[in-house]
């Protein structure tokens, strides 16, 4: 690929296929992290904000897999699929919990930037579901985090053990809505019982991941247990 290619495929990447707005996409990015940066957030900080726009725009363009097959009738008459993000998406509970230890409650105001971003990333109707989503679980998840008195790894857990169904719900529900306005799919195309709870395991395996990891280090005196 030629250099130019490589410049104008980052354009295109970078105002999600409106080259034109380069400039002014440019210049509110840099706005944005400037203002994290301003409000103490650093790598962690910076790293949400992209994050959460990145994964809405996933949704949008990333087929899902299909686990299981549609079999008639009942609980199984969707089938059973998995977006391939959907690990990741389970990540964003605990990068949001890092978040917090460097900007404590100003992490708000990230959430709320990286949820304004994703208007301009996403499909309108998934941007608005993950914003209501997000809205709802990242509430959830940071009334946990900040007002339990458990050690750091346990909290990093059941703060994503709590906020992970919420969203859950709320984003399947967008996700639903928008593939009928998009392709004329029929209800309950994304949000049924079996791709629920495969949502859920899928964004709780990142938790159970760092917060083994936490606890590992919190037994080796590496980390403060109490820690915000």
């Amino acid at each position: 690929m030629s250099g130019s290619s490589v410049i104008n495929t980052f354009i295109s990447v970078l105002t999600n296929g409106h080259p034109q707005q380069f400039l002014l996409a440019l210049i509110a990015l840099s706005l944005t992290f400037t203002a994290i940066w301003m409000l103490q957030g650093r790598l962690w900080a910076l790293m949400y904000v992209a994050l959460i726009p990145f994964l809405n725009w996933s949704f949008g363009v990333i087929p899902e897999f299909e686990v299981m097959a549609p079999q008639g009738t009942g609980l199984l008459a969707h089938g059973v699929s998995l977006h391939p993000m959907t690990i990741v998406t389970g990540m964003v509970f605990v990068v949001r919990d890092f978040v917090q230890r460097e900007m404590h409650h100003r992490v708000l105001v990230a959430m709320a930037l990286a949820v304004a971003w994703s208007f301009y990333y996403a499909w309108p109707v998934i941007a608005l579901a993950s914003g209501v989503a997000f809205a709802i679980s990242e509430g959830v998840d940071w009334m946990m985090f900040t007002f339990t008195k458990y050690r750091l790894s346990t909290r990093i857990l059941l703060s994503s053990l709590f906020a992970a169904p919420v969203d859950t719900t709320v984003f399947l529900y967008g996700a639903d809505l928008a593939k009928q306005i998009e392709f004329g799919a029929e209800p309950g195309n994304s949000l049924h019982v079996w791709n629920w709870i495969v949502f859920v395991i899928g964004k709780m395996v990142g938790a159970v991941i760092v917060s083994a990891v936490i606890r590992r280090r919190e037994d080796l005196g590496l980390t403060n247990p109490a820690e915000l």
